[in-house]
């Protein structure tokens, strides 16, 4: 199973502390978490004093169990990982569409396991699919998962370079540490 303060901690690494890019539409961050979400989970100090300790527990509780990555986990770890770090930078939402979309594309028109609704939700229907998937397909059906994700990923920042030329500042970093 992910483990997933040391989830947490890769993620803090990669981070780091505060930034405050005037590129970056999150505006000020400390440990990867922005001034707004911090806000929302009730943090009234300093972005640069954010403690990393409340970083790790505001991960854990909106970009691991809220989203339900944790029962993701016990089928497919590698799988809840990846979907942590790309909600962790893309929305929660975007990581879970990525999901269903892919696992929509690889379910051979409908014989392993209906179409998912786009909904951007883990519920019942997610993770039937995401079994049936992995029953068919074995371990090597995850890698194959994982590798659509990240293809989804990659082309959803290009997108976004090219929607918002200001953005390109932040797609080699991106690529390089948020894919593969």
């Amino acid at each position: 199973m992910a483990n997933i303060d040391d989830l947490i901690d890769d993620v803090i690494e990669r981070e780091g502390g505060y930034a405050n890019h005037p590129a970056d539409r999150g505006g000020p961050t400390n440990w990867g978490i922005t001034e707004a979400v911090a806000r929302r989970q009730g943090y009234v100090g300093d972005m640069r004093a954010l403690p990393r300790c409340e970083a790790a527990a505001i991960y854990k509780r909106l970009y691991w169990f809220r989203p339900r990555f944790d029962q993701v986990a016990s089928e497919a770890p590698a799988l809840a990982a990846e979907l942590f770090d790309t909600g962790v930078n893309m929305g929660t939402g975007t990581a879970i569409a990525f999901l269903q979309r892919a696992l929509n594309a690889l379910n051979r028109e409908g014989r392993d396991y209906t179409d998912l609704a786009v909904d951007r939700r883990i519920g019942p229907r997610t993770l039937h699919a995401l079994q049936a998937f992995l029953n068919r397909r074995g371990m090597a059906g995850e890698t194959v998962l994982l590798k659509a994700i990240e293809a989804l990923q990659g082309a959803h920042y290009i997108s976004i370079a090219e929607a918002r030329p200001s953005q390109e500042a932040f797609v080699y970093g991106w690529l390089a540490n948020r894919i593969g």
